[in-house]
């Protein structure tokens, strides 16, 4: 039987995550860059209520947005569907368990304190930039439009 880890155990499979940022990601600046050219100004990681701050929020139309990476966050398309192996496979189990958990969090959460909330993908950004500022821009108008 394999023994679980209760602690993180360093691998040589897991050295590229070390160092990774979670604010001003490549997909967020992309987006960020985008939006600004098209005249919609923003501020960057405003706390909405305790436990949730969005990458960036649209004032003028309360509007709330996560820029969500494919891996972290579970992507339907693009995260891990194999089980997970190795000596921190729970952990990891448990760690996406918990990134879902709490990104349905901030998005209730943002809901409720009167913000429509986008949810956008990293590969929808990297794909076509324009269709996710379409998808921001229409929540703006009023039609939000949950991933």
């Amino acid at each position: 039987m394999l023994q679980m880890a209760e602690h993180w155990v360093s691998t040589t499979a897991g050295r590229h995550l070390a160092g990774r940022v979670k604010e001003s990601t490549g997909p967020e600046v992309t987006l960020r860059r985008a939006l600004h050219a098209c005249g919609l100004r923003f501020r960057l990681h405003r706390t909405l209520a305790r436990g949730c701050t969005p990458d960036l929020v649209l004032p003028r139309y309360r509007v709330a947005v996560f820029v969500d990476g494919c891996f972290w966050h579970g992507c339907p398309e693009h995260g891990r569907r194999a089980p997970w192996t190795g000596p921190n496979s729970q952990l990891w189990a448990d760690k996406m368990s918990r990134n879902r958990e709490r990104d349905e969090r901030s998005t209730t959460l943002a809901q409720e304190c009167g913000w429509a909330v986008v949810r956008i993908w990293e590969h929808e950004v990297t794909g076509d930039v324009e269709a996710a500022v379409a998808r921001v821009r229409a929540a703006g108008a009023g039609g939000s439009t949950p991933r």
